[in-house]
């Protein structure tokens, strides 16, 4: 087992102090956003063996099947196949949706054989890989996750009283629900920009008033008044008054799916995610929005938010439920002086220690962990968890 070094990203909408708290550190004063702990190329973790800092991706390329098990290799290939962050909002992330695993390898084959550059901007996918997802808050957590109902939609519209946006309204109203969410978000995301900032405006300031008031929707409202002062004339602000707001409580989590819009909008939490950097955006952007290529891969069907709580087994570990093998979350919360907790050994595993002070042991001796710090065990090393805390397990699906 190797404890983890990890790269912080200070992308522009991150937190200044949640994860300097979460580690015990002096902030910066810069944003400090998301804190990835595993072998994506882009950020990957290091480790030590004794030869110094090398690269987690380096060490599982080296030897795929000692690091992540036989069957993780032939199920995924040899590169771990997901990626754990800590991911500490500040202010509203892009509005976005995931493609599912054919739509991933269709629109890479097609960018590749087009030629389009790799790092080119309106490029969307980097790889051929999905990307599932599962968000689980440390602290009140804040975002937007799927269509509403067309009628809910249409009235929390209506009551902006926008004059431009009745036609929406009235498309909401009366066209089958699939339609109707398609009509509505291609109408916004291709209206003229001149016209869709004075929409934004006065969307703007209604909601800001609606917000305010002692309503049902009054917290929406609100975070639709705050996204707007984030992004002002960006049509995804009208686009996200389409979408459900939910609000995570500590331990609560969401787990986004292939086609679902989302956008997160504030708080701290850890995330987990298949290896895929495949994203195309709905707005609440100044990167590129592919519409059509959006359109194909949104699924345009309501449904609320599925809120996880975790489900515990005998030996006291928490799971978060998902449908899909490239990660299994789950958590162990550990009192002082309970029985030590064996890890089972079948995939490779990544422990995030997000309060308190635990310590795993195996046969190489003891590692301690304390609030933030992380670490890696390979399939089949066996390893016991112990101490007073909270650790977040992130492995495979068995």
């Amino acid at each position: 087992m190797d404890r983890l070094v990890n790269t912080v990203r200070p992308y522009a909408w991150g937190s200044t102090t949640a994860i300097p708290e979460l580690l015990g550190v002096r902030p910066t004063g810069e944003p400090q956003a998301e804190m990835w702990m595993g072998a994506h190329p882009g950020a990957p973790s290091r480790v030590d063996r004794g030869t110094g800092p090398v690269a987690l991706s380096e060490v599982i390329a080296a030897d795929p099947e000692g690091e992540l098990g036989a069957d993780a290799v032939s199920l995924f290939g040899p590169q771990l196949p997901f990626l754990l962050k800590v991911l500490a909002a500040a202010s509203p992330l892009s509005l976005q949706v995931h493609p599912d695993l054919e739509q991933a390898k269709e629109g890479y084959a097609d960018e590749e054989e087009r030629g389009v550059p790799a790092d080119a901007p309106h490029r969307n996918y980097k790889d051929a890989n999905h990307k599932p997802e599962l968000i689980c808050a440390l602290t009140p957590f804040n975002g937007l996750c799927g269509f509403r109902d067309p009628n809910e939609a249409a009235e929390l519209l209506a009551a902006l009283e926008v004059d431009s946006l009745k036609p929406y309204v009235d498309i909401l109203h009366a066209h089958p629900e699939s339609h109707a969410l398609r009509e509505v978000l291609t109408a916004v995301l291709t209206a003229d920009p001149e016209a869709m900032t004075e929409t934004v405006r006065q969307a703007a300031a209604a909601a800001e008033r609606l917000g305010a008031l002692d309503g049902p929707h009054a917290p929406a409202y609100a975070a639709y008044a705050s996204i707007a002062q984030h992004y002002p004339g960006d049509p995804g602000v009208i686009a996200a008054m389409l979408l459900n707001f939910v609000t995570l409580q500590p331990g609560e989590a969401l787990y986004l799916g292939a086609g679902v819009p989302h956008a997160y909008l504030d708080g701290l939490g850890v995330e987990i995610m298949a290896n895929s950097d495949n994203v195309l955006r709905c707005g609440l952007t100044p990167k590129h929005v592919d519409v059509p290529e959006l359109l194909r891969v949104v699924r345009f069907e309501s449904a609320a938010p599925a809120v996880l709580r975790p489900e515990a087994d005998p030996s006291g570990e928490e799971l978060y439920t998902t449908p899909i093998g490239e990660f299994r979350l789950s958590r162990h919360v550990l009192a002082d002086g309970a029985a030590p907790r064996p890890l089972p050994a079948t995939g490779p595993q990544i422990l995030l220690c997000a309060s308190g002070e635990v310590s795993l042991r195996g046969a190489d001796g003891e590692l301690p962990l304390t609030r933030g710090q992380s670490a890696f065990v390979p399939a089949g090393e066996e390893a016991v968890l112990g101490g007073d805390g909270t650790v977040f397990r992130a492995t495979v699906t068995a």
